[in-house]
C-alpha cells in the first residue's frame, strides 16, 4: 500500500505543479485566459501537458487505489505503478522542455508508451488479486 500512496502522491504533485507553473506563467505573462496556439509558446506547452496530466492521473491513481487496498500487490504489480508515474513525468518533460510541440520528441513518445502499457497492466490486475 504504501508504494501506492508515494505514486499517488507524487502523481498528484505532477498536476498540481504543472497547474501552478500555468499560474506563474499567467502572472508574467499578462495572460490571464487561454492560451496562443503558437506550440513553441511555454503557456501552450504547460497547458497542454497540464491538460494531459489531468487525464490520465485521475484513472492511474484509482487503479493503483484499488489494486493495493484488495491485497498486497505481487511485485510485478509495484513496478507497474513505479513505472506509471515515471512516464507520466517523462511525458510532461516531453511536454515542456523540448522547443515545440509542432512534432513527437523521444520522451513525449517514451512516456505516453509508458503511460498505456501501465494503465492496461493495472487494469489487467484488477481480477487478479480479488
Amino acid at each position: 500500500m504504501k508504494t501506492a500512496l508515494v505514486c499517488i502522491g507524487l502523481l498528484a504533485l505532477l498536476v498540481f505543479g504543472l497547474g501552478l507553473a500555468i499560474s506563474f506563467t499567467r502572472g508574467t505573462t499578462r495572460k490571464n485566459f487561454g492560451y496562443s496556439d503558437d506550440p513553441a509558446d511555454r503557456l501552450h506547452k504547460l497547458c497542454r501537458a497540464h491538460a494531459n496530466a489531468a487525464e490520465y492521473v485521475p484513472i492511474l491513481g484509482l487503479l493503483m487505489f484499488v489494486v493495493a487496498t484488495r491485497s498486497e500487490p505481487a511485485a510485478w504489480v509495484l513496478w507497474t505503478m513505479m513505472l506509471a508515474t515515471a512516464s507520466r513525468y517523462v511525458h510532461a518533460v516531453g511536454m515542456v522542455a523540448p522547443r515545440t510541440l509542432d512534432r513527437p520528441n523521444a520522451l513525449r513518445v517514451l512516456g505516453a508508451a509508458g503511460t498505456y502499457a501501465c494503465g492496461i497492466a493495472l487494469t489487467a490486475a484488477l481480477p487478479l488479486n480479488l
